[in-house]
């Protein structure tokens, strides 16, 4: 039998949770076929998207409550799913906690996709210094609208090095974690962070 050294990682599927709810679920599988991470998605998507369109992730999902990194040969990586992009913060932890790779796997819609997709996924990249790989569904969703596609692998330095496009299909990039190192070393970011608090102007004297 061949040893082909492959990783899956199962973007998300409903799981039994508490609470008579779902847990969005996220997995890493081994090269023998052992779960080596789970993640519960922590940020539910509940939004009105037009006064027909409407998103309670809330009403069937339970949200996670813990950020999840996975150690492999190929590197650290680091559990995210969908609407967790628009929370800065999660991926903060996660690098700061030595993941090298962030993953996203996700179905957003066409018209949020179409606006902020690209440049959401880029940003995270840039922000820790990290690749970002963030597949992303195609196709029709069922009670209304699409997803937008575009599967991307980003570099530590925000350049898209692979676009999956509108199209069902496979992506690929070969991913150094030198790079990881090398766009941590340019800005230090990671370790530039300072803790503050905030004041309102009309709390000055």
């Amino acid at each position: 039998m061949h040893h082909f050294q492959i990783y899956f990682l199962v973007g998300s599927i409903a799981v039994n949770g508490p609470a008579n709810k779902f847990c969005n679920r996220g997995f890493i599988i081994d090269d023998e076929g052992k779960i080596r991470s789970r993640y519960d998605k922590i940020h539910l998507f509940d939004i009105n998207l037009s006064e027909r369109q409407t998103y309670r992730e809330s009403a069937t999902v339970y949200g996670g409550k813990i950020a999840t990194i996975c150690q492999t040969p190929f590197g650290r990586l680091g559990h995210t799913i969908c609407y967790d992009i628009r929370f800065p913060h999660l991926y903060r932890e996660l690098a700061k906690a030595g993941a090298e790779i962030l993953f996203v796997p996700a179905a957003f819609t066409k018209k949020t996709g179409e606006a902020h997709w690209h440049i959401l996924n880029r940003a995270r990249a840039i922000e820790n210094g990290a690749y970002v790989i963030a597949p992303c569904a195609i196709g029709k969703i069922d009670g209304g609208g699409e997803c937008y596609g575009h599967s991307l692998i980003i570099s530590p330095w925000g350049e898209v090095i692979a676009d999956g496009g509108e199209k069902p299909g496979i992506i690929t990039a070969t991913i150094d974690l030198e790079e990881v190192h090398s766009a941590r070393q340019r800005i230090p970011s990671l370790s530039h962070d300072r803790s503050f608090e905030l004041m309102k102007g009309d709390e000055r004297e």
